[in-house]
């Protein structure tokens, strides 16, 4: 067994690779999870009439915190862990959750309720990032001793290099569509209402 393996038997003793195993959940368990509350998220400031309160502001911050999010998903799909993706996935999960902060803060300001489901599925929005990036750093803890050792002795600790073994083809797409079915329409569609909103507001007062 080497060294990043891990088995544990269960009560069918049935033998388990929990390396396996926890890509398989972050592939096909947490990945996908991000969508469907997202989606939910969207549907409650639409419930809540954003373009009427804060508007175009919080639509961009929403937006920030999907690129926040999407760039490391991104990256972390088509390259290896190593110091360098590491370094980005935490330094995106910090601004992720600095951004939420400033998220709620502007929807309290400009008056639009966020009422308690929405505070819980922000809730569990925010948790998904730290979930992954625990999971990757128990996956690679190598990585993580080379990251805390600023690199040293590696010389692709601070390039982006392509994974030894890709993705399908399949998974990508599939990811892609869903990206751009909840995500990217969505909140497309959000910033665009917003806008025209602030355009009629403009033209009244004028």
């Amino acid at each position: 067994m080497g060294r990043d393996q891990a088995a544990e038997i269960n009560a069918t003793g049935v033998s388990v690779d929990v390396g396996d195993a926890t890509v398989r959940y972050l592939l096909y368990g947490l990945l996908p999870s991000w969508f469907l509350p997202g989606l939910a998220d969207w549907a409650m400031h639409r419930r809540t009439r954003i373009e009427e309160t804060a508007g175009t502001k919080e639509s961009l911050i929403h937006s920030l915190m999907m690129a926040e999010v999407g760039v490391p998903i991104a990256l972390t799909l088509r390259y290896e862990v190593n110091p360098m993706l590491l370094a980005v996935q935490l330094s995106s999960t910090a601004a992720h959750e600095a951004t939420a902060l400033w998220d709620v803060r502007t929807a309290e300001h400009s008056g639009r309720e966020v009422k308690p489901i929405e505070q819980h599925i922000h809730s569990f929005l925010e948790s998904l990032p730290f979930g992954a990036l625990a999971s990757l750093m128990c996956l690679h803890a190598d990585q993580v001793k080379s990251l805390l050792r600023g690199g040293g002795g590696d010389p692709d600790a601070w390039r982006l290099v392509p994974r030894r073994r890709p993705l399908s083809r399949v998974y990508l797409a599939g990811i892609a569509a869903a990206i751009g079915t909840c995500v990217l329409l969505p909140y497309g569609e959000e910033l665009l209402r917003c806008r025209r909103a602030a355009r009629r507001t403009r033209k009244k007062g004028s």
